[in-house]
């Protein structure tokens, strides 16, 4: 479904992203680990028309992937970014039709607003309030429904659990399973490196702007490596 090519990355100066190669299958989820500075959400944006790459290529279905952002979502792709970036002066509804401001079809619309209302129930809740009084949670189930009303064949989450109390990261994951379960591919970027590898069907390592492992995200989790680099952990605390 996603096939990045060799992608390069400058910040002025500096070479962000070295030579990256990642494949996305249909249905799966995807997981990119690394630490802070590794490169992981400027990937994350070069696949979304944020960032401009020099040098690579990315195919998604099979053809060159535009560099607009506006034609990236038309295309199938959409981003729920880090930091639960919302229309905080605006209705948990009126944030949900935001992200469907592209289609047309609006029977399937309200079909897929129902969706929405039952895999994140609070926000139905919540449909009239501002969302910027909304809790952290709330405001990350609410960026992640916005994505999910432009109707995406492919999901890129951003450090979905960044910043929230543990008992809300667990739902989180949970609803992430779920949404692949209603048929979406999911390139997933978070630094608990432990709950993406154990959600994800197959996981990319960065390092330094380059990709130094990649594999079945269920045999990384039990890799010595991995673990000291990046789970804390020993094989036997985690097996």
């Amino acid at each position: 479904m996603l096939k990045v090519k060799n992608l390069n990355v400058y910040y002025g100066g500096i070479h962000a992203l070295k030579g990256v190669s990642i494949d996305v299958e249909k249905g799966q989820i995807v997981s990119i680990i690394g630490s802070n500075g590794a490169g992981k959400s400027t990937l994350i944006n070069s696949i979304s028309g944020i960032v401009k790459y020099k040098e690579g290529e990315i195919f998604f279905n099979g053809k060159i992937l535009s560099k607009h952002a506006h034609k990236i979502v038309k295309s199938g792709i959409c981003q729920v970014p880090e930091g639960r970036i919302i229309f905080a002066n605006l209705t948990v509804i009126e944030n949900l039709q935001m992200g469907a401001i592209l289609r047309n079809d609006k029977k399937e619309l309200e079909k897929d607003m129902k969706r929405i209302f039952k895999l994140f129930p609070i926000l139905k809740e919540r449909k009239n309030q501002i969302a910027g009084t909304l809790s952290g949670g709330e405001q990350q189930m609410l960026a992640m429904g916005r994505g999910l009303m432009s109707n995406p064949d492919l999901i890129l989450l951003d450090e979905p659990s960044l910043g929230l109390a543990p008992l809300l990261i667990n739902t989180i994951f949970d609803i992430i399973l779920e949404i692949k379960d209603m048929g979406k591919t999911i390139l997933l970027v978070e630094q608990n490196a432990f709950k993406a590898l154990s959600i994800a069907d197959k996981a990319y390592v960065l390092e330094q702007g380059k990709v130094t492992t990649s594999g079945d995200a269920k045999i990384l989790i039990k890799d010595e490596k991995i673990q000291e680099a990046f789970l804390g952990k020993k094989e036997t605390e985690i097996s």
